[in-house]
């Protein structure tokens, strides 16, 4: 564990807000390039996987099975920074999941299934 205390309960209410997530958007979202709560909390894991590799880790995997369709997605795309093997497998495994969620990127809102989007990242896009 990274520590009882503060991190703990930072790096739990991360997940928990990545675990509901019903948007993908890795950057500001809208004219005002608003940083939404589970882009912050994106943030928050992808800083704490560098830092505590194997507690964050067991997080990730965590949400890779318990996530929403969007809380899946960043799940996957959290792995394949620290790991692209590990990432690769996790993209593989979603590209059959029809879980859908809102995608932002910029001023442009989408929707797409984690079948298509996984698709989409394995094939590098």
């Amino acid at each position: 564990m990274l520590g009882i205390g503060k991190k703990d309960r930072e790096l739990e209410a991360a997940v928990r807000e990545l675990a509901g997530a019903d948007t993908l958007a890795f950057g500001g979202v809208g004219i005002a390039s608003q940083i939404l709560p589970a882009t912050d909390a994106y943030r928050y894991v992808e800083r704490v996987l560098q830092e505590h590799p194997a507690e964050a880790r067991k997080k990730v995997d965590w949400l890779l099975t318990h996530g929403s369709p969007a809380g899946k997605a960043y799940a996957a795309a959290l792995l394949d920074t620290v790991d692209r093997a590990a990432g690769r497998a996790a993209w593989e495994r979603l590209r059959h999941d029809d879980g859908e969620f809102t995608t932002f990127s910029g001023c442009v809102m989408g929707r797409a299934t984690l079948r298509e989007y996984a698709t989409e990242r394995l094939a590098g896009t």
